[in-house]
């Protein structure tokens, strides 16, 4: 008998995924997608598996136990006829199916579009890569770090006097996974209404362009291009990191009405309606200039302190939270930001919980990533 604890809950119970993918992008829809309750049974290739078993630091593989909850694992050679076979026949009760392999691998397989929805018309396929199905680079082998190049995010980030700097963690994956997730969400309403499926080609690049807002425009309409500006952005202001006596804190107050109640919170109300920083303009043209200003009462006070100043002026602030801040902090336990989960292999494992949060139909981590079998 299941586990009441076990059972599936969310929006999606009602769906069937099949994951071909493995690493980080492809498997993060999965992951998405189970969270919310839907039956995701994921295929790996015999005697080998994800890579994500066994790749961490220090021989702790912790993001499997993440990128693999609440899925099922099956081992089928995708590069035979069994396999095939048995992969066709997952396909015609499925819903979606995922792939994150180089564009034409599943074709190469027999395993195209146009072969498994002669099975199943209304399955829905997600193909997750570095540069899409299409166009010049689709075959060209695709990781975060160049999506991320190619995507424009890299040539963004860090010092201008230093090499481009990344992200501590694999954004371009997570992006691809998040908009893959969206895709398939959006097919489904389009099959829910019409009995159709079709393809959602989700790349890494396109992901990251996606968040780079004007810098488009910018160049072709005003000739301008963005450069790195390290820790904030030009012409905005105050938003940047400031020193404390004790560590450093985020405030962002480069609105007009908030930069008012944080000139009061710092005991100078007059700095609201001086002409160097009475409007977004202004600030942003002397920002330097305002930035020690701040920085120089920010230093003299702790963390704490200044983030209680803050909250009590209606200014955004934030400490600079590291995994033990996370751990500890009162408003990540109250909505389960972090949830503790069983794990086969470490006993209980702290990780992000389910997100977004749906007031009807919450999902849930039920169990981690299954622990390494006999593959």
């Amino acid at each position: 008998m299941t586990d009441m604890s076990q059972r599936r809950q969310g929006a999606l119970t009602d769906l069937k995924v099949i994951e071909c993918a493995q690493l980080i992008a492809g498997p993060f829809c999965g992951q998405l997608l189970a969270d919310h309750g839907a039956q995701v049974i994921k295929v790996e290739q015999p005697g080998v598996g994800d890579p994500m078993r066994t790749w961490g630091r220090d021989g702790f593989p912790l993001s499997w136990e993440i990128l693999a909850r609440n899925k099922e694992s099956v081992f089928l050679n995708l590069r035979d006829a069994d396999g095939q076979t048995a992969l066709k026949a997952l396909v015609a009760e499925a819903d979606i199916l995922i792939e994150n392999f180089r564009p034409g691998t599943m074709e190469k397989w027999g395993l195209s579009y146009e072969t498994l929805s002669a099975i199943n018309p209304a399955l829905i396929m997600v193909r997750v890569s570095g540069y899409g199905q299409t166009g010049p680079y689709a075959k060209r082998a695709g990781y975060a770090a160049v999506g991320e190049a190619m995507g424009g995010l890299r040539a963004l980030m860090g010092d201008p006097d230093r090499k481009p700097a990344r992200a501590g963690i694999s954004l371009g994956d997570s992006l691809a996974g998040m908009f893959a997730t969206i895709g398939a969400l959006t097919a489904l309403h389009h099959r829910d209404r019409t009995g159709e499926g079709q393809v959602v080609d989700a790349s890494i690049y396109e992901s990251v362009l996606a968040l780079t807002e004007a810098t488009i425009p910018e160049h072709a309409i005003e000739g301008f291009t963005r450069q790195r500006s390290g820790s904030y952005l030009p012409g905005i202001a105050p938003s940047n990191i400031y020193d404390c006596a004790d560590g450093q804190v985020v405030i962002g107050a480069n609105q007009d009405t908030v930069f008012a109640r944080l000139a009061e919170a710092m005991g100078a109300p007059e700095l609201a309606s001086d002409p160097r920083y009475g409007d977004h303009v202004a600030r942003g043209e002397n920002q330097i200039e305002l930035d020690a200003r701040i920085t120089d009462w920010t230093s003299q006070r702790s963390a704490d302190a200044v983030q209680a100043i803050m909250d009590d002026h209606g200014v955004p602030c934030s400490k600079l939270y590291r995994a033990a801040d996370m751990l500890t902090d009162p408003h990540y336990a109250a909505r389960e930001a972090v949830v503790t989960v069983q794990s086969d292999r470490y006993g209980q494992v702290p990780m992000p919980g389910v997100f977004p949060k749906l007031s009807k139909t919450p999902g849930a981590v039920r169990h981690s990533g299954k622990g390494t079998p006999d593959l």
